[in-house]
């Protein structure tokens, strides 16, 4: 088991910045990746972006290059820092840690990006 705390959320203008961040409550192991997914009012959960434990990252087309995961394993924290805020990242934003088929999840922080 392992809990999920995301941090880093707010009210920000277009073409501004969040960083969020994701600890977990015990040590990522190197089988495990982590990511963050993005839910907005009446979509489904999609992808943004995934960072495996060596480094490798994958981001969705939307928010590629404006948008940087990273890990620090040894403080068991995940980041996604967001460049040119659009209002179409307006979403709840999600932690997720991945192992094999298990998924777990953060409790979701609120980004809002006005126009």
């Amino acid at each position: 088991q392992v809990q999920l705390v995301e941090s880093g959320g707010g009210l920000v203008q277009a073409g501004g910045s969040l960083r969020l961040s994701c600890a977990a409550s015990r040590r990522i192991f190197s089988i495990e990746d982590m990511g963050w997914y993005r839910q907005a009012p009446g979509r489904q959960r999609d992808l943004v972006a995934s960072i495996t434990h060596g480094g490798d990252t994958n981001y969705a087309d939307s928010v590629n290059g404006r948008f940087t995961i990273s890990r620090d394993n040894a403080k068991s924290t995940v980041y996604l820092q967001m460049n040119s805020l659009k209002p179409d990242d307006t979403a709840v934003y999600y932690c997720n840690l991945r192992r094999g088929a298990m998924n777990y999840w953060g409790q979701g922080t609120q980004v809002t990006v006005s126009s």
